[in-house]
């Protein structure tokens, strides 16, 4: 059995044979095809409609009026207005088919069915929320808002570990997954088969023979990119329950733009885990890709866990006729936490309107009275996020962010370089983290606020990804959040006037350019 286990967990090989024959190139030849139809009848009207010119007017004219009128962010609608303007009837088509969403909508109403089915699951501990409003922190009003768009209490008795590297998070892991006595949540963005993801999954299988509940659920865009098709049923047969959440088909479909970006693991509702460590040998440096890969996580143990519970089984029941929470969500620690501070696990998802993930992150920005110190992997601003940024270090805060050195994507790196001079000139200082690539998304502010989570400073994240955090206030690894903060910094090159008029010009020249389509990235 191990060795089968293990066998699960070894890289595949990949070569061009290997491509042509996959399910991956079986998509994009499908999906290429499907283009290709509706590009044809472009034309053909193009050819044989009489007026054609008055009836591209028509469209470019009903596309901008509905643009002025929707509720889209301004830079998304700048965007399409190009779009619309360069191609009227594709891109008001493209537009229609976007916006209708008619791939998603049943996704969407059982989301929503689900989060309100459990907005009253978990109950707010008595007396938080009162000594909150007594100290002038606003945390009560935050959790007010984020509680919009779900059930995200605010818990005292809960303890944090603050994790400033994916090794030690890693070795955290399979520590805690040892002692697992009832179950195994795990939803990741990525699972990669290597050393992590085997050591994990030698755990997981043990335990699922020993009767532990144990579940595992990842991003479906794996299936065309990392693992095999039929993986979840190579896990079932090892008792682990695997599901893969909106898997790609070879059919145009608008709930492909909505990703799991998520990154879970509960432990028997005693212990959770979350951060920006997928399950991948490079996110604990056993594979050097794009330099010394930085990243981090947080471990909570005590009451907040059961909101992470909660997030997972959410996802998990989307699918289910018979959605059940309990007595998942009512599991948690024998023995009561010390307080430490409060902590609001929260999520954000695509499909509500509300973007939750930005406005945390803006009510930082706008609230801070010292500084605001930032590790993100993307700088993909839309102008309320980048007017934020801008008006906390234009008030006079020590406004820092931390970037990659070396990119692992050449657009996403000139994208965020074409904000550079706009912030550094606002008064925000950048550094680029010299020896790799940061994928770390932390806030830290004024000694007292943090967040840690899976939410990038980018389109994605903030507008079309389920995503989860932990907002923290007085808990003690805020110090050790900003000491790494701290440490991280000391490894940066400055970003300033004078390094951006140097900046390679193809930086420059697809920064420039890409602004046009940073809305859809």
């Amino acid at each position: 059995m191990e060795n089968e286990v293990l066998t699960l967990a070894k890289p595949r090989k990949s070569g061009l044979i290997h491509l042509i024959f996959s399910r991956f190139f079986v998509i994009v030849i499908l999906l290429a095809v499907q283009i290709a139809m509706v590009i044809t009848i472009y034309v053909k009207l193009y050819q044989y409609l009489p007026h054609f010119s008055l009836v591209l007017l028509l469209f470019l004219i009903g596309g901008v009026i509905y643009l002025f009128n929707c509720g889209m962010d301004n830079s998304a609608r700048l965007t399409w207005m190009l779009i619309i303007s360069m191609l009227p009837i594709s891109g008001v088509a493209i537009l229609a088919f976007t916006q209708m969403n008619f791939g998603n909508r049943k996704i969407k109403e059982r989301v929503q069915e689900l989060i309100e089915g459990t907005m009253h699951a978990l109950k707010q501990p008595e007396g938080v929320l009162e000594k909150l409003a007594k100290d002038g922190s606003s945390t009560d009003d935050l959790d007010r808002y984020i509680c919009r768009s779900g059930c995200f209490p605010v818990y005292e008795k809960t303890q944090t570990t603050f994790f400033p590297i994916g090794e030690e998070m890693f070795a955290s892991m399979l520590e805690e997954l040892k002692k697992a006595e009832k179950f195994i949540f795990m939803e990741f963005f990525i699972i990669k088969e290597g050393y992590m993801w085997g050591s994990i999954l030698k755990i997981l299988a043990e335990k699922a023979a020993q009767g532990v509940d144990v579940r595992v659920m990842y991003d479906g865009m794996l299936e065309v990119s990392t693992l095999p098709p039929d993986y979840c049923k190579l896990l079932q047969k090892h008792g682990i329950k695997a599901k893969e959440f909106s898997p790609i088909r070879p059919l145009i479909s608008s709930h492909y733009n909505y990703r799991d970006h998520r990154k879970i693991l509960v432990i028997d509702g005693k212990v959770g885990y979350t951060g920006g460590v997928n399950l991948g040998d490079e996110y604990i440096n056993r594979e050097q890709r794009f330099g010394h890969w930085k990243d981090t996580g947080l471990m909570l143990k005590g009451d907040a866990v059961k909101s992470f519970t909660l997030m997972f089984l959410q996802m998990w029941n989307i699918d289910e006729k018979e959605p059940q929470f309990e007595p998942w969500i009512s599991a948690g620690p024998q023995k009561e936490e010390a307080s430490d501070g409060y902590v609001i696990p929260y999520c954000d998802c695509p499909l509500d309107g509300d973007k939750v993930g930005e406005m945390v992150y803006m009510d930082i920005f706008n609230r801070a009275t010292q500084y605001v110190h930032v590790m993100t992997p993307y700088l993909i601003l839309d102008g309320e996020l980048e007017t934020a940024i801008k008006y906390a270090a234009q008030r006079g805060l020590d406004v820092k962010l931390i970037l990659p050195g070396i990119p692992d994507k050449t657009l996403a790196y000139s994208l965020a370089k074409a904000h550079y001079k706009r912030l550094v000139e606002a008064g925000v200082k950048i550094y680029e983290y010299t020896p790799g690539f940061v994928h770390a998304k932390i806030f830290t502010s004024d000694d007292c606020k943090a967040v840690v989570g899976t939410i990038n400073l980018d389109y994605r994240s903030l507008y079309h990804h389920y995503e989860c955090a932990a907002y923290l206030y007085q808990t003690s690894c805020i110090k050790d959040i900003e000491q790494d903060f701290q440490e991280t910094l000391a490894k940066c090159r400055e970003v300033t006037l004078e390094t951006i008029k140097h900046e390679k010009l193809k930086y420059k020249i697809l920064g420039q350019l890409a602004q046009f389509i940073a809305p859809l990235m």
